[in-house]
């Protein structure tokens, strides 16, 4: 009797399973591809490459207009530098990021595969779910963060309406510690709430949100842009402030600015290819990101910083106030109505530019990458609200009570995924000369090329943790412990640092211990793919593979292509 009611019991779950399973992709799939393979993780098909040049352009320019952008931008006046000295750092910073994101949007862009399914290729078909699960959860914080920034301008289009809509006058159920109050978290879950409709939308469709973003938010910020001007007394008493920091302190601030404009895009450097991987054609993601990234980034940032320095005039009792948002607060304050109405376009713009960021940088990416963590459960929409549902429970505003918690948490996110940025990008680059075997990185079989050891590439762990390992002293100085000054050092150019040595680390192994699906020279064959199927009755198996062109090739014993 109990034998038939666990019987009953398994069945009622696998009926239970079943149901709630995604759409099968196509016919003949086993049970192991089930665990690699949905729509979303397959490579688009050419009626779904719908992002041209401008779509990048678009998405570019909309997400440069965000409030952390300026955050960043503006904390650097706070941490000692002038304007101009904080703008160039924004110069060098982004420019240095866009050469970055196009190297892994190529990959994207070229064999349409997201980031999921490229980091196989190095890491191995199992092993590739740990930096996968790693970019999630950090997707899903991050998306509480910036709904967090969101709710913020919720709160203040509210007060700009009713000034009794009054954190401090509003009864707080929350701890003075927590880092928030009653009226500013009801505030962040409006905005929550009203981002889940914006979740639904596929990602090749998604863009539209994006090109709306990107002609509402700009003139809102140029808006905020002259009126703090004017309210100033011009951009006279602001450029004349000089540097608050000297000598090498100067200098450590300057390139700890740069880094933290890096470490902005850490998140985008590495899955980039989820959305290149919807282009046309390679050249779509090239210079139209290339160009536009550190363009978009300069010009916000630009605005970030003179109303940064506007505030030390306006207000020359207060510290220089950073936060924007804080600002247009002071503005509700100290205006009568036609200014409140000001503030509430200007806040409403920004809300719209933190849920497309949200949504470019955050919810998607999670989706994609917990897509692949439960293919057969969990596609891209299902896993953006999942990452919703994450980035409610989280407590994301301590990390936003100061400057230092807020730059010390951009910086510690960019050591973990700058390991993994620089493994794939050398895989891709140095190690297989820009050819891959797609089909393959769909079977798990151990005559894969990228099955590696037990479906695990060792060699990218290595590299992966000698990348982080470089910064681990540094990071403990970050937090408040001693430690020595060249660990600081390094720590404060930490992205390069975990990116150079795992790159390097990679490298050196793969001279030593060659991997299988390599290239001789350069061979990109992603314009050749025609057939998408990834079920294992549609390749070959024995000595010879077959590439994504369908043309056999055989492999020489140290895996290079012959």
């Amino acid at each position: 009797m109990a034998s038939s009611t666990a019987t009953e019991k398994r069945s009622s779950f696998k009926r239970f399973a079943d149901r709630i399973a995604v759409d099968e992709v196509e016919p003949g799939l086993t049970t192991t591809q089930l665990m690699l393979t949905n729509h979303d993780l397959k490579p688009v098909e050419p009626a779904r490459r719908q992002w041209g040049p401008w779509n990048f352009v678009g998405f570019w320019v909309a997400d440069s207009f965000n409030i952390n952008t300026w955050m960043i931008s503006a904390s650097m006046i706070v941490g000692g530098l002038s304007w101009w000295q904080s703008w160039l750092c924004v110069w060098i910073g982004y420019a240095i990021s866009g050469f970055f994101i196009v190297l892994t949007g190529r990959i994207g862009a070229t064999y349409h595969i997201g980031f999921p399914v490229v980091a196989r290729s190095s890491f191995g078909i199992w092993g590739s779910l740990w930096p996968v699960f790693n970019r999630a959860a950090m997707a899903c914080i991050w998306y509480g963060v910036q709904s967090y920034i969101g709710g913020r301008c919720v709160y203040i289009m509210i007060r700009a309406i009713w000034k009794s809509w009054d954190r401090d006058g509003i009864p707080n159920t929350f701890s003075e510690d927590s880092g928030t109050t009653t009226a500013d978290y009801v505030s962040f879950f409006i905005f929550w709430f009203c981002s889940l409709p914006a979740i639904w939308f596929p990602v090749h469709k998604v863009r539209h949100l994006f090109t709306v973003k990107a002609y509402v938010v700009p003139c809102a910020g140029i808006a905020f842009l002259i009126w703090s001007v004017v309210r100033a007394g011009g951009v006279g008493p602001i450029v004349k402030q000089p540097a608050t920091a000297h000598g090498s302190e100067l200098a450590w601030e300057f390139v700890k600015g740069v880094m933290s404009s890096i470490a902005n895009f850490a998140t985008l450097i590495v899955n980039d290819p989820d959305f290149s991987r919807f282009a046309g054609k390679p050249r779509d993601a090239l210079w139209s990101q290339l160009f536009t990234i550190p363009l978009g980034f300069a010009f916000t940032s630009f605005i970030g910083i003179i109303v940064s320095s506007s505030s030390t005039v306006i207000y020359p009792d207060s510290d220089p106030i950073w936060d924007p948002l804080l600002l247009l607060e002071k503005f509700i304050n100290d205006g009568g109505s036609g200014q409140r109405f000001g503030v509430f376009v200007i806040a409403a713009a920004f809300s719209l530019a933190q849920l497309g960021t949200n949504i470019a940088a955050n919810s998607v990416s999670a989706g994609t990458d917990l897509t692949a963590l439960l293919p057969r459960w969990i596609n891209i929409r299902r896993g953006g609200y999942i990452c919703a549902a994450v980035g409610l429970a989280m407590c994301p505003y301590t990390l936003l009570t100061t400057r230092n918690q807020f730059t010390t948490y951009l910086s510690a996110y960019s050591v973990f995924l700058s390991s993994i940025a620089g493994v794939m990008i050398c895989d891709y680059y140095f190690v297989r000369r820009g050819y891959l075997e797609v089909k393959e990185l769909y079977d798990a079989r151990k005559t894969s090329p990228y099955h590696f050891t037990w479906g695990i590439n060792f060699r990218a762990y290595v590299a992966y943790i000698a990348g982080i390992l470089i910064n681990v002293v540094g990071f403990a100085g970050a937090v408040g412990n001693d430690v020595p000054k060249g660990a600081e050092y390094i720590y404060n150019v930490n992205f390069f640092g975990g990116f150079l040595v795992s790159s390097f680390v990679y490298w050196g192994l793969n001279k030593l211990f060659p991997v299988p699906a390599c290239s001789d020279k350069w061979m990109e064959v992603g314009d050749e793919i025609e057939d998408l199927r990834v079920a294992y009755d549609n390749q070959s198996s024995g000595s010879q593979e077959f590439g994504d062109d369908g043309v056999g090739r055989t492999y020489k014993d140290d895996g290079k292509v012959v």
